[in-house]
């Protein structure tokens, strides 16, 4: 049976995308807050499981809180698509639920079409995704890369443990390991992202085949020294523990020159001093070091080259110091197949398209381990991305949504 050709319908794709920035807004900054696990975060997730069902969807949801709409056949193995909800604190509005909205959108195109998918897609919404525990867990429990130890530990940068705020939602964190999908369940992976960086744009090129994904090294490191008065204790009888960080951090040049590629990058994100006043000698400095690389051997060289330099900073500045590896999320390569699929299907519509990495965390790498994945980037105006300011433009954004609805007819045709 002959049907018509499916299509994006960017005004219902606006509204669903609208719908989902309702939640966690702030007006006097422009910023989303819908943290994992906040209020805000479970409500726009009660709210899209309301959207799959309404579109008639079989809704579930596992004990962490994904979502999973299911279209076509009941039982077999699915094509999975979709990306997150959640976002960092007083981060933009794209980064993950436009790669959701576009899920739910390419699925009702194909009702619409009268398409009837030989293999079932499932549209997912995965939970917690921008790690404020330190991981992926949502795509992490669909692919079994969850176990108990983790869960036990884990905390965000303000102390509140994983078990904890999951139970007060009703959740439960240590069902996570058995929440796994098995092999051969899910047949593909397939998520729309923006790309949160600047190449698309500067190379004017509105769609981004990613073909690896950098692993992200969290680590919490702590320096102590002795807080003492400012103009009482001499320059060169300190233990000042910013003098340390400041130390270690002008190293991470040098570690990358020597350790890295043209793919590392090495952050300090969150400080906390104490006592954190004017007059004091800071005697503890606590902060947050991320280390990404698409390989996993050099980010094992450059985290043992930040241990060194931790140290000598230490040393220099007469310093007690601790790191403690929060999480480690492996790079990946994603899957050639699909990777060649989608450019063949770029090509038939005639869009064009850049092969690239990607130097931020997504879904998709977690989910390699399980089955094969994608991941299709939306060029990011100005590269901004975890900010207010992040946008990405619609004319760009229909291109890479068009590109996913034909490969997942394509994909869904198969059995």
């Amino acid at each position: 049976m002959n049907h018509p050709k499916p299509s994006i319908d960017s005004g219902r794709l606006r509204r669903l995308f609208d719908g989902i920035n309702a939640f966690g807004l702030n007006a006097l900054s422009g910023g989303y807050n819908r943290i994992g696990y906040s209020p805000e975060d479970m409500a726009v997730r009660d709210w899209f499981a309301a959207e799959m069902a309404r579109d008639g969807l079989s809704v579930t949801r596992d004990c962490v809180n994904n979502l999973f709409g299911r279209f076509g056949p009941t039982y077999g193995p699915c094509i999975m698509t979709g990306s997150h909800l959640d976002t960092v604190p007083e981060g933009g509005a794209f980064d993950g639920s436009l790669g959701a909205c576009v899920a739910l959108e390419c699925v009702r195109a194909m009702k619409d079409a009268g398409i009837e998918p030989r293999c079932a897609i499932t549209v997912v919404a995965t939970a917690e995704e921008e790690g404020r525990f330190g991981g992926m867990l949502g795509s992490q429990t669909i692919a079994g890369a969850v176990t108990r130890e983790w869960i036990d530990q884990a905390s965000d940068s303000d102390g509140i443990g994983l078990v904890g705020e999951m139970a007060r939602r009703g959740l439960d964190a240590h069902g996570a390991p058995a929440a796994a999908w098995p092999p051969g369940s899910i047949k593909a992976f397939l998520e729309l992202h923006i790309e949160q960086g600047p190449i698309l744009e500067r190379a004017r090129i509105p769609i981004g085949i990613v073909n690896a994904i950098s692993g992200v090294c969290n680590l919490q490191v702590r320096y102590e020294g002795t807080a003492n008065h400012s103009g009482t204790t001499p320059m060169d009888m300190r233990a000042d523990a910013f003098a340390g960080l400041a130390a270690f951090a002008v190293t991470i040049p040098k570690a990358i020159a020597a350790s890295g590629t043209d793919q590392s990058r090495i952050t300090i994100g969150k400080v906390e001093l104490g006592p954190n006043v004017p007059h004091t000698v800071p005697g503890a400095a606590e902060f947050s070091i991320i280390i990404r690389d698409t390989s996993q051997d050099v980010m094992q060289r450059l985290r043992a080259a930040i241990a060194d330099s931790i140290e000598a900073a230490a040393g220099a500045h007469h310093l007690r110091f601790t790191i403690e590896e929060k999480s480690w999320l492996m790079p990946a390569q994603l899957d050639a197949g699909l990777h060649a699929m989608l450019a063949e299907e770029a090509e038939r519509l005639g869009l064009a398209a850049l092969d690239m990495p990607s130097g931020a965390g997504h879904d998709a790498q977690t989910m390699q381990t399980l089955c094969p994945a994608g991941l299709v980037f939306v060029p990011s105006r100005g590269g901004i991305s975890h900010a207010p300011q992040e946008w990405s433009d619609w004319a760009d954004i229909e291109k890479a949504a068009d590109l996913m609805l034909n490969a997942l007819v394509r994909l869904a045709a198969e059995t």
